[in-house]
């Protein structure tokens, strides 16, 4: 009798044991989770006498280059060193941005921020506008817009946006008529009142459009993909005329928009330093802000 009451405040001991350190380690864990928040947050923060590293998502096209050979070297006097990642779609590099795994992004255009946070619940804001080449309708079987047949196939873009924006480029040449009554941001294909030319649309992800231009008649490629595929816009059927909520955009987390990251951004997109460099750049013919 004496052995079996011995062992069992035994048992119970290591019961208890066993729940205080499972608590130990989720409140270690916890207490880890939350600083590695903060050291994200505070990493958009210069240190005197260090350089804070900054990475910027970016898609395929000309604006992995605008950071590499811009924007970078001109915030590094600020104590930043930018580098850039690479996504193949425009889904990621706003996931990534919201969950801390990059700092910054530069592949959307204000409207497609402004439909893409809304639709999945993040804090996202744009520190301000920089130079954009605009979407383009490219064909490798006709030569100027008149000549686009009766029936072609004409591809655009399969997300909400830049479908939107594509149709509203398609409407800017007088190919089709969209109700009177629709946003021309949200748009779809079923927006269209009049389509003389009687046009295939063909929705597709935007990544595949220049590809695409193998198998269909016509496609509206926005710039970074044009870029990306080396099409030049010197050879587009027609160049969209860019309104505001088209300008690519410089995005961080809201609340990273007053880091010092953030101000130095802001600063710089609307400097004459960075008017300069553009000027002098391969990016010089881009569409200029609004802000300009």
């Amino acid at each position: 009798m004496t052995i079996a009451i011995f062992k069992k405040p035994n048992g119970i001991k290591r019961i208890v044991a066993a729940v205080l350190a499972a608590a130990t380690l989720i409140s270690v864990a916890a207490c880890g989770s939350g600083n590695s928040a903060s050291a994200s947050k505070e990493s958009l923060n210069t240190t005197k006498g260090k350089t804070t590293t900054i990475t910027v998502g970016v898609c395929a096209g000309p604006y992995g280059d605008m950071v590499d050979k811009v924007i970078a070297p001109l915030l590094k006097d600020d104590g930043f060193k930018l580098k850039t990642k690479l996504f193949n779609d425009y889904v990621q590099p706003n996931k990534a941005l919201a969950s801390g795994s990059i700092q910054a992004n530069l592949f959307q255009h204000g409207n497609y921020l402004k439909k893409f946070t809304a639709d999945n619940n993040l804090d996202l804001t744009s520190l301000g506008q920089t130079p954009t080449l605009g979407l383009g309708i490219y064909s490798n079987k006709y030569k100027s817009i008149d000549d686009i047949e009766d029936g072609a196939t004409v591809a655009i873009a399969n997300d909400g946006s830049n479908l939107a924006r594509s149709l509203g480029v398609l409407q800017q040449q007088g190919l089709v008529t969209l109700k009177g009554e629709v946003d021309a941001t949200k748009a779809t294909v079923n927006d269209i009142a009049s389509n003389p030319k009687n046009l295939k649309i063909k929705t597709i992800d935007a990544a595949q459009l220049a590809r695409s231009l193998d198998t269909v008649d016509v496609a509206l490629v926005p710039g970074n993909y044009s870029w990306a595929a080396d099409l030049k816009p010197a050879d587009a059927l027609a160049m969209e005329k860019q309104d505001d909520g088209v300008i690519e955009v410089f995005v961080v987390r809201t609340q990273d928009v007053d880091s010092d990251f953030g101000k130095a951004v802001k600063k710089l997109l609307v400097s004459q330093k960075f008017k300069d460099a553009i000027a002098t750049s391969e990016f010089k013919d881009f569409g200029k802000p609004t802000t300009w």
